[in-house]
């Protein structure tokens, strides 16, 4: 197919042009996206739903051939996990969208009203972004989620996904924009970037005079390329080095099965754990039947010299280098050390953690409470899988990504982040002196 393709009997051959075409239609759908009212909006989104259902068996075989691609290729075992639609995947992804028509929408919204001295009223009015581009990869089930926040939180969208998922991302593109056609808005308010060349990204990320804000959501590689070269404000996170801690004082089946759920439950996805801690006073009693748990589910353990001291002649361990502190692996290994208690703990998240996710494992509540307000992640969690970081389950409905900013948003980023507030002004003819 080479770096670009037909649409209809048009080539693009031209991408600045392309882009810049794109940018414009963005901005005037925008302005309508805008001024729907909230009956509209979830009216468009159940046309979207409707017509992804219809179209399951297609969409399930257009993603068979990104697949299919993809082995010949020889793309890595993450990347595959993440591309592969399934049922369970693609109910999720439907239901997803009925969460977000379930919220309430935060377009309009006044809060903070409050009497000044001279008799204005001084509040806040919740508003759109406007447009926003989403540079994407991999995982398909982006393309409805991200377009279904967008349109129910009043912006247009400039979609860019991965080359790996074209067929994916084209196929549900034309079910989105069925929907919001049938509906009587612009489908210019959802619109996917159909060129595969990288250059397409460098015009995205540069086109300020159109695109409010851009999300990134992908590898390392272009999540680096796209924070240093944009020059439009990033929703971005960078890795999800996520940490388990087993505190001195805990409930031994639930930081057994938080523990095993955290690596195993998935290992291509951000929020995995990729580092388990354990108090030292509690780990010679509970690592081995854990260490053997992983090892015969097929995860390869890396620890340090405590740990290497206890599961020898136990389990298959080798020895954690300074860099697997800070590795997101993606993939069926976890680092393992033992730590002195809470504050080694928290330390030890806090130098070499990416501010994702973070979890402990305790029945003492001063810890918790110490942990939630010392450890510096976008999301910490007390008693349960890291794997609950995510937008559908806090009950945002599906997310665009989660960030690690600490502007504009941070955490899971549903509807109200992307949503902004301008300051608005009641006065009954007040002058100032």
């Amino acid at each position: 197919m080479g770096s670009l393709f037909y649409l209809g009997s048009l080539v693009m051959n031209d991408i600045k042009a392309y882009m810049l075409d794109l940018g414009l239609a963005a901005k005037n759908a925008a302005a309508e996206i805008r001024r729907a009212k909230t009956e509209q909006k979830n009216n468009v989104l159940l046309a979207i739903s409707d017509e992804i259902t219809r179209s399951r068996s297609y969409l399930m075989s257009e993603n068979e051939k990104d697949l299919t691609i993809g082995r010949k290729n020889a793309i890595d075992d993450a990347l595959l996990d993440r591309l592969a639609f399934n049922e369970s995947r693609f109910d999720s992804m439907v239901e997803g969208i009925h969460q977000v028509i379930s919220l309430n929408d935060p377009i309009g919204e006044i809060s903070d009203m409050k009497f000044r001295p001279n008799g204005i009223q001084v509040g806040k009015l919740r508003t759109p972004l406007g447009v926003i581009g989403i540079i994407y990869e991999s995982r398909p089930n982006v393309t409805v989620d991200a377009a279904s926040l967008c349109i129910k939180s009043g912006n247009a969208v400039i979609l860019r996904g991965g080359s790996e998922s074209l067929f994916s991302n084209l196929a549900l593109g034309k079910c989105i924009s069925k929907g919001i056609a049938k509906q009587g808005l612009s489908p210019e308010v959802v619109q996917l970037v159909q060129y595969t060349d990288r250059k397409a990204v460098g015009e995205l990320i540069t086109m300020d005079k159109f695109v409010d804000v851009l999300v990134a959501r992908g590898g390392k590689s272009l999540i680096e390329r796209v924070s240093e070269d944009a020059t439009i404000s990033v929703i971005k996170h960078l890795d999800g080095v996520c940490h388990v801690y087993v505190d001195d004082q805990f409930d031994y089946e639930q930081a057994f099965s938080i523990a095993f759920n955290s690596k195993t439950s998935r290992y291509a996805v951000c929020n995995a754990m990729e580092t388990l801690l354990v108090a030292k006073s509690v780990s010679p009693h509970f690592l081995v039947s854990l260490a053997k748990a992983y090892v015969e589910g097929g995860v390869e353990l890396r620890g340090c010299g405590k740990c290497l001291e206890q599961l020898s002649g136990v389990c298959s361990i080798s020895p954690a280098t300074e860099q697997d502190w800070s590795k997101e692996y993606l993939a069926p290994i976890l680092a393992i050390r033992i730590v002195d208690g809470l504050e080694a703990a928290m330390d030890h998240i806090n130098r070499y953690g990416s501010g994702h996710t973070d979890t402990i494992v305790t029945t003492n509540f001063t810890n918790a409470r110490r942990f939630i307000q010392e450890v510096d992640s976008s999301s910490v969690i007390v008693n349960a899988s890291t794997r609950f970081s995510d937008g559908f389950e806090y009950g945002l409905g599906a997310e665009i990504g989660i960030s690690t900013n600490k502007l504009h948003a941070r955490g899971p980023v549903g509807l109200e982040g992307l949503t902004s507030q301008k300051f608005v002004v009641f006065g009954d003819g007040q002058i100032r002196s």
